[in-house]
């Protein structure tokens, strides 16, 4: 039923709790999870140039941690799953959908907070549009406080 599960990370504590989701799914089918990490362009192209390369490093930076911390919380587990890892840059949920297509995801898994959640609505603004524009299933998964 499931062999590829596609999860968005950014780092942030909602992201967690998706991980341990998208890799008890992943043990329970024997699936692959890919985790990926998306470095938001609008975040690097509304910047001045003297900063711009400053700030993709910060944000690459952060996004090989986000991805450490999926990799340690796998490793962490007594029945690790296979993972694999990836970086993109774009608009998150365009990315995010563009990724889940390419690697022919059976299912997304997302956060329904991120790091911006207090200033989202609901889901948040890239869980939500990932639902609405994602052909694929997608587990959304809520940040318990």
């Amino acid at each position: 039923m499931f062999d590829t599960v596609a999860l968005a990370t950014d780092g942030s504590e909602s992201v967690s709790r998706a991980a341990d989701c998208a890799l008890d799914l992943a043990v329970r089918f024997g699936a692959t999870v890919h985790a990926l990490y998306v470095v938001d362009a609008g975040r690097i192209e509304s910047l001045p140039d003297g900063v711009r390369d400053d700030v993709r490093a910060a944000l690459d930076e952060q996004g090989r941690e986000a991805l450490a911390d999926v990799e340690a919380v796998n490793d962490a587990r007594a029945e690790p799953a296979t993972l694999g890892t990836a970086v993109r840059v774009g608009r998150p949920a365009d990315a995010i959908v563009d990724y889940a297509d390419e690697i022919d995801a059976d299912a997304v898994a997302v956060g329904t907070r991120g790091r911006h959640g207090e200033r989202s609505f609901l889901l948040g603004s890239v869980a939500e549009r990932v639902v609405r524009t994602c052909s694929r299933p997608v587990l959304t998964v809520r940040h318990l406080e």
